[in-house]
């Protein structure tokens, strides 16, 4: 005859739980490992202090009971609410987008949640609330992708009293900055077009103000001034493919282009079919660089020869960064360049007239 549950018997499904009939709890699993509570808080909280042993007996009643710790239950005993915070702006675009992604990989990774705002006004008033908010959610630590220059000076007029890592553009020397490196990727690009045998090299830039836009054009015109090129006057651009177009069929009017660096994939994009469109041969007539390497670019008619940003790398290592900091342990540098490389497709080639070999592994 089975017994009844009075009888000792515990009924079926309720062997994870209490004698209560809820969900075990932290002083479910002190009582079965024999352990104190506060032991089991430094287990769950990895504290070096725990003897393997006791560590084990530990995990051990928790897979008993089936114990799960609460978010709430590891901040009380941690001090910390392991939640992060994420300030985007302009989060359509595929960088910060792509950033955004390996941000969230790492946070779960490590075992955070990310609280993610995006903004559509980087001005003061609206970053301020923002960092305001995070703080109230109690965020651990905040990662501000913050591509222009006055975010930047909009953090630094906040009080934040948790770590910042900044992406993009640092504001104080205190700020952990992660970033590509924008200047070596203009660099290389020119020095791709004029290697090739092209008289100087156009450009179309981002938006002034945008920290990777300044930086590619000021290295643009630096690498064509060190080779003793002419430097043209460059063409602003906003990011867009429409904006590409548009200026891509000015340049398109000029014998005198003959090669064109883009800051970015998707203003080159609209160049690509500005030229085509006009009847300007790519790359017979007219060699395009872009930058970021968006997945499209190598199935782009031609190709498009361009610089590759390792957008995951600056996600992870700036998760890497201000864990870092949260955890009070030796940060890297302030500055913290990921390095980007050179991707030649069909879009580039020699200069008409020159005779020039074309190395595309």
């Amino acid at each position: 005859m089975t017994p009844s549950p009075a009888e000792g018997a515990a009924p079926k499904g309720r062997s994870r739980r209490n004698f209560a009939g809820s969900r075990p709890v932290m002083d479910d699993v002190a009582r079965l490992a024999g352990v104190s509570k506060q032991t089991v808080s430094r287990v769950l909280n990895e504290h070096p202090s725990v003897r393997p042993e006791t560590r084990e007996a530990v995990l051990t009643a928790m897979r008993t009971l089936g114990y799960r710790p609460s978010r709430s239950a590891r901040s009380l005993a941690s001090g910390r609410t392991r939640m992060l915070g994420v300030i985007t702006f302009d989060a359509a675009r595929y960088g910060p987008a792509a950033i955004l992604t390996a941000i969230n990989s790492a946070a779960q990774e490590a075992g955070y949640l990310l609280s993610s705002i995006s903004l559509d006004s980087a001005e003061r008033d609206t970053v301020v609330e923002a960092v305001d908010r995070l703080s109230a959610e109690g965020a651990d630590g905040v990662i501000a992708i913050a591509p222009q220059l006055w975010v930047g000076r909009a953090l630094a007029d906040t009080r934040l009293d948790t770590p910042l890592v900044v992406l993009e553009n640092g504001f104080d020397a205190e700020t952990e900055r992660v970033t590509g490196d924008s200047r070596e990727g203009a660099r290389k690009a020119t020095e791709h077009l004029l290697g090739l045998g092209h008289p100087t090299v156009w450009h179309i830039a981002g938006p002034s103000g945008w920290t990777s836009a300044d930086q590619r054009m000021a290295s643009w015109r630096s690498t064509l001034e060190a080779a003793g090129a002419p430097v043209p006057e460059p063409l602003f651009g906003d990011w867009s493919a429409d904006s590409g177009y548009h200026l891509g069929r000015r340049l398109a009017r000029r014998a005198d282009v003959t090669a064109v660096f883009v800051s970015n994939d998707q203003m080159a994009l609209g160049v690509l079919h500005a030229l085509h469109e006009a009847g300007r041969s790519v790359p017979g007539e007219i060699s395009v660089v872009g930058y970021d390497d968006i997945p499209e670019a190598a199935h782009l008619l031609p190709p498009l020869t361009t610089v590759r940003t390792d957008f995951a790398e600056i996600g992870t290592r700036s998760l890497r960064l201000l864990l870092s900091r949260i955890d009070d342990s030796a940060p890297p540098p302030p500055d913290s360049l990921v390095p980007v490389d050179l991707v030649i497709r069909a879009s580039s080639g020699a200069a008409p007239g020159a005779e020039v070999s074309i190395d595309r592994t």
